[in-house]
């Protein structure tokens, strides 16, 4: 079940937890993929927050939002960019997705298969897509309290098995949100030390978001290809041009 659109909105920009996630979260991002120059870069779910630094060298951005979550207009004190879309049927055309970022959208997503179907469809060749999810080892998913206690938490081995059945390669995988969810100022002091720590560790440790960085495979066709002998031209013009000779 997918979150209100005004919780999700109150949390990352009304919150002061909210806001050190979306740092959190959007330091790792940048991490992976430092710029966007002339390419195109959607995210889905509600993953706005983390869009913003590539409105500048992008050639597009664009945020798609599922029609049970609710849509808001992005970004702030700009041409909007945002979509209330079907879950599972973007108005994306095929293979136009250079970078593809979904964040609170499959966690929460009633039909996960076909929602991944739908990323495959839209990412371009030699495109790449980052899943974010709540980790199944974090705190974050035991306390409603965050966007990330909704749904269904993952093991990194648990996305990456799910990826490699929709033809998606999972290259790299990193964890986020390493502070404790809490508003309380002593741990909101802390967390830029546990953020720190945190990044240290491997990914299934501690971590309240897992990401995940992966490729879209396209199979060559199954089985053997069959090969077909060319019949032998016919040969009723044969001898017309020049004569052939014939045995006495």
């Amino acid at each position: 079940m997918h979150l209100d659109v005004q919780d999700l909105r109150n949390f990352y920009y009304r919150s002061a937890l909210g806001r050190a996630a979306q740092k959190s979260l959007r330091g790792r991002l940048l991490e992976l993929w430092p710029e966007a120059k002339g390419q195109t870069v959607v995210g889905f779910g509600f993953a706005a927050p983390l869009l913003r630094p590539y409105l500048a060298d992008a050639r597009r951005v664009m945020v798609l939002m599922p029609g049970p979550q609710g849509v808001m207009p992005w970004p702030a004190g700009m041409p909007n960019t945002s979509v209330l879309t079907e879950e599972t049927l973007w108005p994306v055309e095929t293979g136009a997705v250079d970078k593809l970022v979904l964040m609170h959208g499959l966690e929460t997503s009633e039909r996960p298969s076909d929602l991944l179907d739908e990323c495959w469809r839209v990412l371009g060749p030699g495109g790449k897509a980052l899943f974010i999810v709540p980790s199944r080892a974090g705190m974050w998913a035991r306390r409603d309290r965050t966007p990330f206690g909704y749904g269904r938490p993952y093991t990194p081995g648990q996305l990456e098995t799910q990826l490699r059945k929709h033809q998606f390669l999972p290259e790299r995988h990193i964890g986020a949100l390493y502070q404790f969810p809490s508003q309380q100022r002593i741990w909101m002091k802390s967390a830029p030390l546990f953020e720190k720590i945190g990044r240290q560790m491997p990914t299934m440790m501690g971590g309240g978001a897992i990401m995940v960085e992966a490729t879209k495979l396209v199979y060559p066709p199954r089985g053997r290809p069959e090969r077909t002998r060319a019949r032998r031209a016919i040969g009723v013009l044969e001898g017309m041009a020049e004569p052939q000779a014939k045995p006495v």
